[in-house]
């Protein structure tokens, strides 16, 4: 009368494994992803400067803040900074390194 088993077979018992394992992988990475943007801090983003970049003088201003470099570190990158960030007219050339040229007199 039953034609059909009502037993699995092989296949029927390796889907049933691997989809078991494939939900609690996926449960697993949630849970994760989860955890690590709850304690995770408020990112930098570029929005609270309207989506600039910030300049060369933020930079160190950041690193001197920071304690990478001391003041006379920040004091002469600042100068020098600030020497060569005149109009495009005014800023010296800078050498010309291609090879056969002369670097220096």
């Amino acid at each position: 009368m039953y034609w059909y088993p009502h037993g699995m077979n092989g296949w029927g018992w390796f889907a049933m494994g691997l989809g078991t394992l494939l939900f609690w992988a996926l449960l697993i990475a949630v849970g994760v992803f989860l955890l690590r943007a709850l304690q995770r801090g408020p990112e930098r983003t570029q929005a609270h400067d309207g989506g600039r970049s910030p300049t060369p003088e933020q930079l160190l201003a950041e690193r001197f803040a920071r304690g990478e470099i001391d003041e006379d570190e920040y004091r002469r990158r600042l100068d020098v900074l600030r020497q060569n960030s005149g109009p495009p007219g005014t800023r010296p050339d800078p050498p010309d390194l291609r090879p056969g040229k002369h670097r220096g007199p």
